[in-house]
């Protein structure tokens, strides 16, 4: 049985929800778990109970019951030696308030969904000094590229803000698909559903009618004799975006398990490609708090550039 805690909000965790401050303290209690003890009132905020939706003020004290080994159940899993390693090489850019990866594909973001460890999990356990680590977004575990974590939770809200409106945020990809892409093609605006397979329960993403609106804009970079190398720039932040858009134009992107047709997986066979050419290649943001333009690049996994410059002799 672990001990009573009592911990002193700081100014980092300012106007954080309680239940999500303790999803962070408490990383390996289920959810259910954490509502249950701030509704029976076992979590209480200066002595007093709480409600899941309280937000924090520098100087609280937060009383967070003892949990049991029995619920924190799902042993820390510490990073090995080579993604530690990895992690430090992959840092493209850091200050005192954000650090910006270029994350290997492969990586989960974070662990859930039988993973252990994740991204943000092996960074943590690899900077224990650090007080605040969060993510800013999202990349799906089969990409690669820029991923941005927070240093504090003042550049957390404001760099969320900057993805949620939009306006003076820029992510740009790079991906290899199969076929011609159509020279007719600068922009796909189709709306997308996500729902499940009903055989398998996995999660897919298709153009639908009833989806929510979701554009991308592409540029051709080089066109090859059966695949090119396409930019592509999601206005929108849908699941699956990029992949399911350049599906939908066609030309699936190579190596893509659960969109690719099996022309596309011939090409990518043929070419020794083992996982999917979608990377994140450049984001452009204000700062957090200076309000400069960052511009952030991540280069090419070496095999993929190995890749694209051994298409060149093949080009059309």
């Amino acid at each position: 049985m672990s001990k009573v805690q009592f911990i002193e909000i700081e100014e980092d965790r300012v106007d954080q929800r309680l239940d999500n401050f303790l999803t962070y303290v408490l990383n390996n209690v289920p959810k259910s778990r954490v509502y249950r003890l701030i509704r029976k009132g076992e979590v209480r905020i200066n002595g007093k109970r709480a409600k899941p939706d309280t937000k924090l003020n520098e100087g609280d004290m937060v009383r967070i019951p003892p949990v049991s080994d029995a619920i924190k159940a799902v042993a820390t899993v510490e990073p090995g030696q080579k993604l530690r390693q990895d992690l430090k090489a992959a840092v493209v850019y850091e200050d005192e308030l954000m650090l910006a990866i270029n994350k290997p594909s492969g990586l989960a973001v974070h662990g859930g969904s039988g993973l252990k460890l994740g991204l943000i999990e092996a960074l943590r356990a690899d900077r224990p000094e650090e007080k605040f680590l969060e993510l800013v977004h999202r990349i799906d575990r089969d990409t690669s590229g820029i991923l941005l974590i927070a240093k504090k939770r003042k550049s957390l809200v404001l760099m969320q803000d900057e993805f949620r409106l939009k306006k003076n945020l820029q992510k740009t990809y790079w991906c290899l698909v199969s076929g011609i892409w159509p020279s007719d093609i600068n922009s796909v605006d189709a709306p997308l559903l996500r729902h499940e397979e009903s055989q398998t329960g996995e999660r897919r993403v298709s153009v639908h009618k009833d989806g929510k609106p979701s554009l991308t804009r592409f540029r051709l970079l080089k066109q090859f004799a059966d695949c090119a190398w396409v930019e592509a720039q999601p206005v929108t932040g849908r699941t699956h975006q990029i992949r399911v858009h350049c599906q939908y134009a066609g030309c699936p992107i190579l190596g893509d398990d659960k969109y690719q047709d099996t022309a596309t997986q011939a090409i990518a066979h043929g070419l020794g490609l083992k996982r999917l050419f979608l990377h994140a290649v450049q984001i452009r943001l204000p700062h957090p708090i200076e309000r400069t333009e960052l511009t952030i690049n991540a280069e090419l996994d070496p095999r993929l550039q190995s890749l694209l410059t051994g298409l060149t002799a093949k080009e059309s």
